[in-house]
């Protein structure tokens, strides 16, 4: 959390503006404050500080879960939000930074942008090229080059469990355990089912379900269910996250809760039958 609808939301808000502040995008940077030296990934501090001000946001997109930030010298910013991080403006005249802000960009007309990470799990990057950190991300669920044949096809090539693959970055780009649950959910698949046992209709019916939960995810403005992302309302649409005990929408078995790989996994077990064995 954040996941790929969230950061897609963030990506687009900092295009365009939001309830919260102004669009990033064409601003060029003033200043900036480490005040959470690891948050930096790469470069070093003093590199940084000296590296950004002046330089001007030309694009503003998403890989994954990682918001990228293109500069008018060819550098691009990565920020990767991790488990608690998050992007708050803060209008002028300048005050103290928020508590947990762990870097601080500042522009010329008084606005100021705070990386705030409560847990200090967020890393950012800046970089001439962006391949040395996403080179490894597997492809992106949305994109209309990737096919439900290719999605059958890395499938077939892997023995890991349904849940676990798709939490895979490598396998796939930009999916957590929201909406792996939910689409798991809605392809009628369990989340231990091996991924190389699914039919190609079973593939077809997983690669649109991700597509469908993605897509709603971001209409609603992705999922806020803790202090972290405000502002998104997909958790009233939840059918199985976070409803352990609840009745299914679907067919009223109370969904239930197991953990793989660390890391809760909720499905309905009338609905997502258990892999034979």
């Amino acid at each position: 959390m954040p996941e790929l609808p969230e950061v897609e939301t963030i990506a687009r808000w900092l295009r365009e503006g939001s309830p919260e502040g102004p669009a990033l995008l064409g601003r060029t940077f003033q200043a900036v404050e480490v005040l959470w030296p690891r948050t930096l990934a790469a470069p070093d501090p003093a590199t940084f500080i000296a590296r950004l001000p002046g330089r001007r946001v030309t694009a503003i997109g998403r890989r994954g879960k990682f918001l990228r930030i293109w500069l008018d010298d060819g550098a691009v910013l990565l920020l990767h939000l991790r488990m608690s991080g998050d992007l708050r403006w803060q209008p002028p005249p300048a005050a103290a930074p928020h508590p947990h802000d762990r870097l601080v960009f500042h522009f010329a007309d008084g606005w100021r942008l705070g990386f705030n990470d409560p847990r200090k799990f967020g890393r950012v990057w800046l970089v001439n090229d962006e391949q040395t950190v996403l080179g490894d991300l597997g492809p992106e669920p949305l994109d209309p080059a990737f096919s439900a044949e290719d999605f059958y096809a890395r499938l077939r090539r892997s023995r890991t469990r349904l849940k676990a693959l798709l939490l895979d970055q490598r396998f796939l780009a930009g999916l957590g355990n929201i909406y792996a649950d939910e689409a798991l959910f809605q392809a009628g698949l369990h989340p231990l089912r091996p991924a190389h046992t699914l039919t190609p209709p079973e593939a077809e019916r997983l690669f649109h379900a991700i597509r469908q939960v993605l897509q709603a995810g971001i209409a609603h403005h992705g999922a806020s269910i803790d202090w972290v992302y405000r502002g998104g309302d997909f958790q009233n649409h939840f059918a199985v996250y976070r409803r352990a005990g609840q009745p299914c929408r679907r067919c009223g078995t109370p969904i239930q809760r197991l953990v793989i790989g660390q890391r809760g996994s909720h499905f309905c077990p009338h609905c997502q039958p258990p892999p034979e064995g």
